[in-house]
């Protein structure tokens, strides 16, 4: 496929984009996201998502527990966005980011949010992603949820649950995805979206705004 005079190959759409969050890449698509927006990878893994953000000049940050991850995005930094600091790129837990107030146009959780412990952890979590996103700032998260299969998942305590698919969750559903965005002032940048996949589990993308400062 040829876009002007540029090629584009299967291969070059993967070394752009990577294993990219599908919901991410439509933002991107959408004009949502777009640099030099300062972003942060929250959970990042072993940074699937990130390829394209480095690639495209955003000003990005990410955070896991896990040292090996970590050491695997500061190396993919240090190819793809060699400007950036490697403070950008620590080692610690989604409930306690050490990111000053408001540092992020953008936060991405992307499959992170249901590894909670119960909801008081969960909040947490969420208390904190919203802490350091600029207002008028996006926040996306894709977390399993109960929507759609409730008659198909196993309680196990709170909102802990396992599902067909053998693993145990935090799962939300729409009222507490609700809730929490009410709670937040936080406002549906996107419909709730949630897909079945084939009965096994349900991932649910919930995408909101921070609103921005009122002009005086």
């Amino acid at each position: 496929m040829s876009v002007g005079h540029l090629s584009i190959t299967p291969l070059a759409l993967n070394e752009w984009f990577g294993d990219i969050d599908i919901y991410l890449f439509d933002l991107l698509l959408k004009g949502r996201l777009a640099p030099p927006m300062r972003i942060l990878d929250a959970g990042c893994g072993h940074g699937r998502n990130l390829p394209y953000f480095l690639r495209a000049g955003f000003a990005v940050s990410a955070v896991d527990q896990s040292e090996d991850a970590i050491e695997t995005v500061r190396a993919m930094a240090a190819k793809y966005a060699p400007h950036l600091s490697a403070d950008n790129f620590r080692v610690e837990a989604v409930d306690a980011l050490t990111f000053a107030n408001e540092s992020f146009d953008a936060v991405l959780a992307s499959a992170v949010l249901h590894f909670a412990r119960d909801e008081a952890h969960f909040r947490q979590m969420l208390a904190e992603l919203w802490r350091v996103l600029a207002r008028g700032g996006l926040f996306f998260a894709r977390l399993a949820s109960s929507i759609g299969i409730e008659d198909l998942v196993h309680h196990v305590e709170g909102r802990r649950y396992w599902l067909p698919d053998g693993t145990e969750r935090f799962l939300v559903d729409e009222d507490l995805i609700v809730r929490c965005t009410r709670e937040l002032h936080g406002e549906f940048a996107e419909p709730i979206k949630t897909v079945n996949v084939q009965h096994q589990r349900c991932m649910t993308t919930w995408i909101i705004a921070k609103p921005a400062p009122r002009a005086s």
